[in-house]
């Protein structure tokens, strides 16, 4: 097998310092930042560690290439094009703990009533009323992978009741209850809080529809981290304006940037946030990717490899 790995990534270089261990060992390493400059470098390399949607951008011109190992959790861009001769791995084990963060300290906020207490500081109000507490409540995470698992984790810590969603339905470490497919409004029918960690497949766009709104507990509050194409985002105007949503925090969307005339960024109760509750940081992608890399020069197959079909 020819040694070699493209990087392609707006942060190649970081990932070049990061893999000199790779090099020290003898594997080329080419980085480029952009599909433009991958192109004038290529040199038949048969591996690439990439952004999903930089490497979609060339893969079909650079027939060499046998494995592509993604940056991101999700690799829509490259499920797009037509290529499936190659092997595409993804990453896990990886965003859990940050995206845990960023769901408890929304919904933390929420419950202590932070903004309120900011704003009344401001007026020099002493303002004594209580915060709310997530002890006791009851949490669905639709997503019972690496992401979903670190997030019912992290909820027990609080006394939190999890159940889960997802295609199969099987037992999963941390879930009371796990509910499959064509179970989805007996899943949300208690929830307190609703978590949306799904990866975008034809099964899952759109599950999150009028219906499937009306079905939660009135007061419900929503937390989307997975991908936008989960919720239909009128429907989700609707279920605030109706109070079926206490509120709702989206960090994905169904078109990103999130466009400036969406009325998600006025809807009471809605907070936007610009994709942020999962970032790929070298220093972690790097690590996995070096001990992937390594079992296929051994010829092993590397971890987390992704169905074309399924697409996760």
């Amino acid at each position: 097998m020819t040694d070699g790995v493209l990087i392609l990534t707006h942060d190649a270089d970081d990932y070049l310092e990061r893999l000199a261990g790779l090099a020290a060992g003898g594997v080329s390493l080419r980085a480029a930042d952009s599909p433009r400059r991958a192109l004038e470098i290529y040199a038949g390399e048969p591996v690439v560690l990439g952004q999903p949607d930089l490497v979609a951008a060339v893969l079909e011109r650079l027939p060499p290439v046998r494995w592509v190992q993604s940056t991101w959790a999700g690799v829509r861009p490259l499920l797009a094009i037509g290529r499936r001769d190659y092997l595409l791995t993804g990453v896990k084990d990886v965003f859990g703990p940050q995206m845990a963060e960023y769901v408890f300290g929304h919904l933390l906020a929420r419950e202590l009533r932070l903004a309120e207490r900011r704003r009344r500081q401001s007026g020099r109000e002493w303002w004594a009323a209580e915060s709310g507490t997530l002890e006791g409540r009851s949490m669905g995470i639709m997503g019972t992978g690496s992401i979903g698992r670190h997030i019912a984790r992290a909820a027990a810590a609080f006394d939190l009741r999890v159940s889960g969603y997802s295609r199969s339905g099987r037992p999963a470490p941390g879930f009371a209850r796990v509910y499959p497919a064509g179970q989805l409004a007996r899943f949300q029918a208690e929830l307190d809080y609703l978590v949306g960690v799904l990866p975008d497949t034809p099964a899952t766009r759109g599950l999150l529809d009028e219906r499937a709104f009306r079905a939660l507990r009135p007061g419900c509050v929503l937390v989307n981290i997975g991908r936008g194409s989960l919720i239909e985002e009128p429907a989700l105007l609707a279920a605030v304006e109706r109070g079926d949503l206490a509120a709702a925090v989206l960090d994905v969307f169904a078109e990103e940037p999130l466009p400036p005339d969406s009325p998600l960024w006025d809807a009471p109760g809605v907070t936007v946030t610009a994709h942020v509750s999962g970032v790929s940081r070298p220093v972690h992608i790097a690590r996995l990717f070096e001990a992937n890399y390594n079992r296929w020069a051994a010829g092993e197959l590397p971890a987390y490899v992704i169905d074309f079909e399924q697409g996760y």
